[in-house]
């Protein structure tokens, strides 16, 4: 699991990133793999710098209700953060979103693939460095649109491996169309490797070099093919580990709040019909992962 800390941001509202690492074992559901329907509509990159839920309200209060990544957990021998209630600001998460790419041209969905340049790279930071299982030159830096919690039209980065790309963008053109709110979509950073355990990370994200949880091989995410959507709203659980560490208000999986992957969704059945997987159907499940090998 990583967490934010350094690149703070403050919500008058509610709150992070986290994308958990997946490496649990996963049962093999059902192949209801389906061609795409449409390959992806790709145009240029954008510049860094813009439904059917309720979007967050205005706040004109100036005094913060919550600010991200500001309190750091205290820490289990285990090294994650102690397990804490989630705060009442962040019971129905649908905070506003901001980033540093320009918005979207219109509300069509938008996508961009290319491979990775000296800007992207000095992004990605110590998330990619020598020894990793993918050379550079087989990931691609992509873009996509997306709606987010507070109704308005973002643009998203994440960094994938070039054989998955296009598929991936597909399914988010599926979770635009449907307008499934996402909360962050940016590149991992080494400033997220560093940051202390705060429990409140919300990044869909898919690539960063690592090892899975409590062992030695490589997790999907060290290959560009695993995405891990609103991991707030999408927590993992382990026995008496959550990750995000404060979201523990999102394990009722009955109680459905926008942002939520649920069984047979868009979300869901969109990455199905590319051949991934879901970390959902774990014995220990992982609501927010998705990935092509099921691990």
């Amino acid at each position: 699991m990583l967490h934010t800390g350094p690149v703070r941001r403050v919500w008058t509202g509610v709150l992070l990133i986290g994308l958990v690492m997946g490496g649990c074992a996963a049962p093999d559901p059902e192949d209801v793999r389906t061609d795409p329907a449409d390959s992806p509509r790709v145009t240029e990159r954008p510049a860094r710098g813009v439904g059917s839920f309720e979007p967050a309200p205005v706040a004109t209060d100036p005094e913060p209700v919550w600010v991200v990544g500001e309190d750091p957990l205290p820490l289990r021998p285990d090294g994650f953060g102690e397990v804490l209630p989630t705060p009442e600001v962040l019971v129905d998460r649908r905070l506003p979103t901001a980033g540093d790419l320009d918005a979207p041209r219109a509300d069509e969905f938008e996508s961009s693939i290319a491979p990775i340049d000296d800007e992207v790279r000095a992004l990605m930071g110590e998330t990619w460095q020598e020894g990793c299982p993918v050379p550079l030159e087989d990931l691609r830096y992509v873009t996509m649109s997306f709606w987010g919690f507070d109704g308005d039209h973002h643009t998203g980065e994440m960094v994938l491996h070039h054989d998955v790309a296009a598929d991936v963008v597909w399914v988010f053109e599926q979770l635009h169309a449907e307008q499934f709110p996402l909360e962050e979509m940016r590149l991992i950073t080494t400033a997220d490797l560093e940051a202390p355990a705060t429990g409140d990370g919300n990044n869909t994200a898919a690539f960063v070099c690592r090892s899975i949880r409590g062992g030695s091989s490589w997790s999907e995410h060290s290959f560009g093919r695993a995405v891990d959507i609103n991991p707030f709203h999408n927590p993992y659980i382990r026995d008496d580990v959550v990750l995000p560490e404060r979201a523990s208000a999102y394990l009722d999986r009955d109680d459905h709040r926008p942002g939520m992957v649920q069984p047979g969704d868009v979300v869901v059945e969109s990455f199905a019909a590319v051949g991934w997987y879901w970390g959902g159907d774990w014995s220990s499940p992982d609501y927010m992962h998705f990935s092509l090998t099921g691990r």
